[in-house]
């Protein structure tokens, strides 16, 4: 059996010792490296940030490049005395201090009292006070009148996680840089490296489950690493880090997708007896899924993935799982992880959960063709076999529509009422800008063009010269994007100015309609036998501009000829 030695843990011995080797924070490390090389150097620096993303150690790497023989510099040389007594912890100008243990003023006090003498070996006396929140009021008011006036050869360096709880006086003082969370690519990249520079055989969807069991710091990592490599006999295949952490594998979470996928009940029940075997922790499996589905929806827009590796599986799950579905099923399992507590038992919880998915998957017309598969054809007997009226639909129920292009294509569309409805391109734009989610001027950009043709995936709109302003580079992307979002497919839209609306615009054509539902409640009201009476009776007329329409409703104001209103 191969006997791995590693003298220290993985969290001390991969600890960066120059900016290079800091994973993430670039916007820190860009604006430290600047004010070091332009010489542009504050007395009080203020790193926040959730634990384990590299407060301390950037504070120690600062302190190397202040107090470094060849100079200061962002790249200090870490072969000095000063660079090597630090990385030693031994450097007696940096004093350390845990604000967590030395809360008193007293404690204070008697730290700051050899602010005034100038540093002993290096060029700067620095002060690295970490969880510095934790100080008490009088702790910081002690602090407050060094940090106001600080002599020259001092820094203050301090570390905090909840920057909130420092006093205004104190935090106005500082420099202060918010460290980000890491993302899961970036701590399962840091620990594939140091994996292979170790000598571990370390399986990536390994890596990966430990970097989300991190939840953005590299140090739980990294000691999640050193565990699973005991627990692994010197290896982390993902069998092994999976039960080690009582977390479901990445198969498992494809394999439930898939049977979803595959309308298969059965594979899905023995899915879940085999995980009830194992004692999982049911909402953890909901998370997953929703995880999984979201980044699904992110490919269905996008085509990509923040891991490449993960490439080949999302491009073989969209193909199997369409983008309503992908929508529909993210929500259901955050609600069934929300109601998890409720169920008898967390596994029926989660039985249930997954069997709604399957119970109220959307299902397709078979008359409904898909925009992205719609294929162009010439025939006119073709178009008209494809036009066939259809059974009238229920009430709030999407109904399939086939628009006659110019090249004849099918396109999808929901239910809007339109007056003269005949099929044209107008009611089938109509009906698309309806269904799109569009908001702001992107959608007055859609609903003031009309569709002009479609040729395979290519749309070309028409806008009235009027109404250029609408137009930009950005808001056609956008419409692009909801478009192949929709339809579930790459759309390329062309918007041609001065084009012939010939009001077939969607905005033209409500426009017209509000007009003639105006017309035709004004000619009602003037037939009402009732209003007819009032009007001889009060001597009152019709003021028809109060007239408003409110889908079936219709109401009216009305004024007197002497001022007076009835």
């Amino acid at each position: 059996m191969k006997v791995f030695g590693i003298s220290q843990v993985l969290a001390r011995k991969w600890r960066p010792q120059t900016f290079a080797d800091v994973v993430g924070q670039g916007h820190v490390l860009r604006a430290l490296s600047h004010a070091l090389d332009h010489d542009r150097l504050h007395h009080a620096y203020l790193f926040a940030g959730t634990r384990g993303v590299g407060k301390t150690t950037l504070a120690r790497i600062l302190a190397k490049a202040l107090n470094c023989e060849r100079g200061v510099s962002s790249t200090p040389c870490g072969d000095c005395s000063a660079c090597a007594e630090i990385d030693a912890g031994r450097f007696i100008d940096l004093i350390e201090v845990d604000a967590a243990s030395r809360t008193k003023v007293d404690d204070t006090r008697e730290l700051l009292d050899n602010v005034q003498y100038a540093a002993t070996r290096g060029r700067f006396k620095v002060y690295l006070i970490d969880e510095v929140h934790m100080l008490s009021t009088h702790s910081f008011n002690a602090l407050l009148k060094t940090l106001e006036e600080p002599p020259d050869h001092v820094k203050f360096l301090l570390a905090t996680t909840d920057p909130q709880k420092l006093p205004v006086t104190v935090l106005s003082r500082c420099l202060q840089f918010n460290l980000l969370r890491l993302t899961q690519t970036e701590i399962a990249d840091r620990l594939a490296h140091i994996a292979q520079a170790e000598g571990i055989d370390a399986e990536r969807s390994a890596l990966n489950l430990l970097a989300r069991a991190a939840d953005g710091s590299l140090r739980d990592a990294l000691s999640l690493t050193d565990q699973a490599i005991a627990f692994g006999d010197g290896a982390l295949p993902e069998s092994a880090v999976a039960e080690m952490l009582g977390t479901l594998s990445d198969d498992t979470v494809t394999s439930v997708l898939r049977a979803l996928a595959d309308h298969n009940a059965d594979a899905l029940m023995q899915l879940i007896a085999e995980l009830d075997q194992r004692v999982p922790n049911y909402a953890q499996l909901l998370d997953a899924i929703a995880e999984s589905l979201s980044k699904l929806a992110v490919w269905h827009v996008l085509q990509s993935v923040e891991d490449e590796a993960d490439t080949d599986l999302y491009e073989s799950l969209a193909s199997a799982i369409s983008p309503e579905d992908t929508q529909l099923w993210y929500q259901i399992a955050l609600h069934g992880k929300r109601d998890l507590p409720l169920a008898p038992q967390p596994r029926i919880g989660a039985e249930m959960t997954l069997l709604r998915m399957l119970a109220f998957r959307p299902e397709r017309g078979s008359s409904e063709a898909s925009f992205a598969d719609a294929k162009s054809t010439s025939s006119p007997t073709a178009a008209k076999s494809a036009a066939q009226p259809a059974a009238k639909p229920m009430a709030n129920q999407a109904a399939p529509a086939v628009a006659e292009t110019r090249q004849a294509a099918s396109v999808p569309t929901d239910v809007v009422e339109v007056d003269g409805d005949d099929g044209s391109l107008a009611d089938t734009w109509h009906r698309i800008v309806h269904k799109l989610e569009l908001k702001g001027m992107v959608r007055l950009l859609a609903a003031n063009c009309a569709l002009e043709s479609r040729d395979g995936d290519a749309l070309t709109l028409s806008l009235d010269k009027r109404s250029e302003s609408l137009l930009s580079d950005v808001r056609v992307k956008d419409l692009g994007k909801a478009l192949a979002n929709y339809f579930g497919s790459s759309i390329d839209v062309t918007v041609k100015v001065d084009g012939v609306t010939a009001g077939h615009s969607p905005a033209q054509r409500e426009a017209r309609a509000k007009e003639q539902a105006q017309q035709d409640a004004r000619e009602s009201l003037e037939r009402d036998a009732g209003l007819v009476e009032a009007q001889k009776l009060f001597d009152v007329t019709l003021d028809a501009d109060s007239i408003q329409i409110d889908g079936m409703n219709q109401a009216a104001g009305s004024r007197s000829n002497n001022g007076a209103q009835s």
